[in-house]
């Protein structure tokens, strides 16, 4: 696998997990809670997992932003370098005879 395609696969899996904890993030800060979702992310009226005064999941949603703008970075750099890498062709050389 090619440094660009790990790009590329990193990349769409930071998009799945900023969907999945961005709706946690939602349900739970603006809803009241995961109660009613797919997944469940408290036990009654207390979080899982709570860190200071966020739920685990609004953290999630921060890593997972913090890996798409890398991973975006770091495929606009590989598309840089390749632009300036690339070689043009030679214009044929006319020999006197």
């Amino acid at each position: 696998m090619t440094a660009k395609n790990a790009l590329k696969v990193v990349l769409i899996i930071s998009i799945a997990g900023l969907l999945f904890s961005g709706y946690l993030s939602y349900m739970e800060i603006f809803r009241g809670g995961c109660t009613n979702t797919i997944v469940k992310c408290s036990v009654g009226d207390e979080p899982v997992v709570d860190l200071g005064t966020l739920p685990a999941c609004v953290y999630g949603l921060i890593m997972y932003m913090i890996i798409f703008v890398v991973t975006l970075i770091g495929l606009k750099g590989k598309k840089a370098i390749a632009e300036k890498t690339e070689t043009k062709p030679e214009e044929p050389v006319q020999t006197e005879q």
